[in-house]
């Protein structure tokens, strides 16, 4: 969706980008090659064009950084297609505290967990964060993140699609377990409980069973992740698709 997008554009939002889909310009290709916009002034359209091929170029490069701050944030789901191979799916777990403890990410094939004490740092997270194109987390923007950035100094700077904003704006309110619940993804029952609970109880014990429960309950999290990410962008598209439609 990203190259069928003008969003990214200086002082262009959703009302223009639909004008100028309407006009049977759907994609970067058919702007760059149209002589006139309705709308746009010649000294303006010269200016976008140079701005559409700069957001070719990085697309070429992949350098998914190029569009921070170009785009809104809840508009950041339409490079989900294009990077969908580098995505990184993140999950923070805090103790009773509010002291990040786990911080779980993956791809979609495999998982990498941080435990405090292990191999929890900046430098590990740093390392493995590098490795993707746009993260993908569920109110990172409000929690994760902020944690992440408070705790350690982590400041990301990859485009970051946050999941919770774009479900309500779908009518899919609540945590992520509801949210979960009303999508029909399933979780094992003994993978429901309370995630500050099992640190607590791992750290007073030492008892490794407590840990790897909590490891579980937060690869389940991402995996869950996964599947309301693939919901969410599939709804999403859909929508978008119906505008590009000719009419």
């Amino acid at each position: 969706m990203i190259k069928n997008s003008f969003i990214f554009l200086e002082k262009v939002g959703k009302r223009k980008e639909k004008s100028i889909w309407k006009q049977g310009i759907k994609d970067w290709h058919n702007f760059l090659q149209a002589k006139n916009v309705k709308g746009i002034s010649m000294e303006k359209k010269f200016y976008y064009n140079r701005k559409v091929k700069e957001a070719q170029e990085a697309l070429l490069n992949e350098d998914s950084a190029y569009f921070v701050g170009k785009m809104p944030q809840v508009e950041i789901w339409r490079l989900y297609d294009y990077f969908k191979e580098e995505c990184g799916y993140l999950d923070v777990e805090v103790d009773s505290y509010g002291k990040v403890v786990l911080v779980g990410i993956s791809d979609y094939y495999h998982s990498n967990f941080f435990v405090k004490g292990v191999n929890l740092s900046k430098v590990m997270i740093e390392k493995e964060l590098s490795k993707y194109k746009l993260l993908i987390t569920f109110n990172g923007g409000s929690f994760d993140l902020p944690k992440l950035r408070k705790q350690f100094g982590i400041e990301n700077k990859m485009p970051h699609l946050d999941l919770k904003p774009l479900c309500v704006n779908l009518g899919l309110k609540g945590g992520l377990k509801i949210v979960e619940e009303e999508l029909g993804l399933k979780r094992p029952p003994h993978l429901k409980g309370n995630p500050v609970s099992l640190w607590k109880a791992f750290h007073a014990s030492g008892d490794q069973e407590y840990l790897d429960l909590l490891i579980e309950y937060n690869r389940e999290d991402i995996e869950n992740l996964k599947g309301v990410m693939s919901v969410v962008y599939k709804k999403l598209h859909l929508s978008l698709m119906c505008l590009l439609k000719p009419t």
